[in-house]
């Protein structure tokens, strides 16, 4: 989860032309009383407050929030988490605003809990960037397909019927364990969380057999006034912590899917351990976003030798076996849009007097920056 790999990824951006049809713009960091509009306020004082030399001293803090193995401390922590977090509210400020597409490619840190971090997340700026956007849209949208199931935004979202939240994961015995397809929400949520579990091995073809007609009866029901969606690359072939076996076009694909509905979205990125792999996909997928087909051969750029020896931006999938047979994927099909009939119609909502805006980050253009479209 370095930030390397959004120095690659903006890179390559550049060397490719897009940045000049974007408005790059450098995140307001968020402040204590944004992070505290999801998370528990001892949670984020300790965020703030702890450091590689203090943390032997603060053992008890380190179990009670699950910061250590998975979430380790480091220097600089929590500006790291006010960075991240602030591209993804301030994306969602400028969809609040107008604009119909905002990227950020250093958030989607979805495992992240009200009061304690979890999977190499510490703040969970997807929770808090649909809270931004609920200001303005009766209903949003969370769509997750990193390989890993989006547990803190399914968690935060679990019992109101203004956010729907579908994630499509490895399920069994892998990471986080949750994600049953049987886990549909509660109360007012109920039946407003779907869960799309995979197998090992699955392909573009599979994938989108189910994508499509689930996100597109999801569009077609829920009807949301915007759409948050999470690219976690760990998805696509050959990721060093992943199983499935989706290309590049394959995952852009869901992008380019969300996007024909014409919805305002918010793109962001996520999981991902083969990073030549993710930065290829993140730009592609920001050449989708603008509607611009890419081509292959990869221009020269400060990182040009990580993607030897073939210097394309797509990679093949590989020859692995996809164990999603026809017949499971059917019936997960089948089961989850049967679920959806349960939802008659969009759910009415009546506003209340609005909260105040988070702060707006000011634009400037610089090699280390996130990226947000207009």
């Amino acid at each position: 989860m370095k930030p390397h790999r959004i120095r690659m990824t903006h890179a390559l951006l550049a060397h490719y032309g897009l940045l000049d049809e974007m408005q790059v713009l450098k995140p307001h960091p968020a402040r204590d009383r944004d992070l505290c509009r999801f998370h528990a306020d001892d949670y984020v004082s300790f965020l703030r407050s702890v450091t590689p030399e203090t943390q032997q001293d603060q053992i008890r803090a380190l179990k009670r929030f699950n910061v250590g193995e998975d979430c380790p401390v480091f220097d600089g922590l929590y500006s790291f988490c006010q960075t991240y977090a602030g591209g993804s509210v301030g994306g969602a400020v400028k969809l609040n605003h107008g604009h119909d597409i905002a990227i950020n490619w250093a958030g989607g840190l979805h495992h992240a809990k009200k009061c304690e971090a979890s999977g190499f997340c510490y703040v969970n700026d997807i929770v808090l960037a649909i809270l931004e956007l609920l200001k303005y849209h009766q209903r949003v949208l969370y769509v997750d397909i990193d390989i890993h199931h989006g547990d803190g935004v399914e968690e935060a979202f679990y019992t109101t019927d203004r956010v729907m939240t579908v994630s499509f994961h490895k399920f069994g015995d892998y990471f986080p364990g949750t994600g049953d397809i049987r886990d549909v929400g509660h109360s007012k949520g109920k039946y407003y969380s779907l869960n799309v579990p995979l197998d090992d091995g699955i392909d573009d073809e599979s994938y989108q057999s189910l994508f499509k007609p689930i996100m597109g009866k999801v569009m077609e029901i829920f009807r949301p006034g915007a759409v948050v969606l999470q690219c976690g690359a760990d998805s696509l072939s050959g990721d060093r912590l992943g199983c499935f076996n989706l290309s590049i076009k394959g995952h852009a694909e869901c992008v380019r899917f969300m996007r024909s509905f014409n919805v305002p979205v918010l793109l962001l990125g996520g999981g991902g351990y083969t990073i030549r792999n993710v930065a290829r996909c993140w730009c592609y997928e920001t050449g989708v976003a603008l509607g611009h087909e890419l081509t292959d051969k990869m221009p020269l750029n400060e990182y040009y030798e990580y993607f030897g020896p073939d210097y394309t931006l797509h990679v093949a999938p590989s020859n692995m076996e996809n164990k999603n047979t026809h017949r499971h994927l059917d019936e997960i099909r089948s089961r989850l849009l049967e679920n959806l009939t349960k939802l008659r119609h969009a759910p009415s909502v009546q506003f209340q007097e609005r909260p105040p805006e988070a702060e707006q980050p000011e634009v400037i253009f610089r090699d280390d920056t996130l990226t947000m479209l207009t």
